[in-house]
């Protein structure tokens, strides 16, 4: 079992290539997700990383992906750029996910 990187720039390739894991660099939606159902098909490929920006082209899909509960898991990454996400994205994902509000740490009052 193997990880495979989906990149929108040859900078982040690169860094994975040379940690060993190899990828493509794709920009247009449709790649992406051509890639992405190929990559679910094959039973070698455990794990794809794919970056922020390309996932935000196949956001539906990447999202399909994740709760399938299937292999292979989907990981985003940020680029060399940093994170494109809201710094509360966890906190989002939650509430949105399952309806439950959390408060940030920023929020949290700690008088009480």
């Amino acid at each position: 079992m193997r990880a495979f990187l989906i990149s929108d720039n040859i900078d982040t390739l690169t860094g994975f290539n040379l940690s060993g894991i190899n990828g493509v660099v794709l920009h247009n939606p449709k790649q992406i997700m051509d890639k992405l159902d190929e990559l679910q098909k094959n039973p070698e490929i455990s794990i794809i990383i794919i970056t922020e920006l390309a996932a935000e082209k196949v956001q539906d899909k990447v999202t399909e992906i994740k709760i399938s509960k299937k292999l292979p898991l989907i990981v985003e990454v940020p680029d060399r750029h940093g994170s494109r996400k809201d710094r509360n994205y966890i906190l989002k994902y939650i509430e949105q996910s399952i309806g439950l509000k959390i408060k940030a740490g920023d929020d949290y009052d700690r008088r009480g």
